[in-house]
């Protein structure tokens, strides 16, 4: 739930932030308010959530926080705000990983909407990522020739050709096969193809 969450609102304006964190509590928000980047990365044990940077501000601009989490592999969503938006900057904050951009001065439903949207994609994201890391795990578990017979199968080759290919038999092919669709957990051949393309497009 989007209420559940922390939004992190980095702004070295002390009313600009007051005015956020304003907004975001009447909504139901919980909100933690930083005036710095530094201030903000320094912070112990601090909760993972939605964060709201200004672009501009002394030390660490909000561009650098964005590019310095999405290189440290970070998957909270960032909103940058700017009063002085052009491409290049557009251009510079999606480089950045940064989830939503939004131009001053910007309406509170705006803002808000960017907030649910972004909390949600990310939330699909992590459940994406839970599930690719349980079957990278399945696969580790996979003997060598098990690899090689799920290969076989994922390019749609039948088991006698597999057997071939391999120099194996037939019925160890189908052995094999049982195998590691026991330990993919998989219930179809269809499933285990999407499980390797899942583990594929990640790699």
């Amino acid at each position: 739930m989007t209420n559940d969450i922390v939004v992190h609102v980095i702004d070295d304006d002390a009313a600009v932030r007051d005015s956020l964190a304003f907004l975001l509590e009447t909504a139901d928000l919980n909100v933690c308010t930083y005036e710095s980047a530094i201030g903000f990365l320094a912070t112990p044990d601090r909760a993972v959530g939605c964060i709201i940077t200004d672009v501009r501000m002394p030390e660490m601009t909000g561009m650098e926080l964005a590019r310095r989490l999405h290189e440290a592999g970070s998957r909270e969503p960032v909103i940058i705000i700017t009063g002085h938006a052009d491409l290049h900057l557009a251009i510079e904050a999606i480089q950045a990983g940064v989830a939503d951009f939004i131009e001053k001065p910007f309406d509170d439903e705006l803002l808000l909407a960017s907030i649910r949207r972004v909390v949600a994609k990310a939330g699909e994201a992590a459940l994406v990522e839970v599930e690719r890391r349980e079957i990278a795990a399945r696969f580790d578990s996979l003997s060598g020739r098990e690899r090689d017979v799920l290969k076989g199968l994922v390019e749609g080759r039948a088991n006698k050709v597999i057997a071939y290919d391999l120099n194996i038999s037939p019925r160890t092919v189908e052995v094999y096969r049982a195998n590691l669709m026991s330990k993919m957990q998989a219930g179809s051949l269809s499933e285990l193809v999407r499980m390797t393309l899942t583990l594929q497009s990640s790699a």
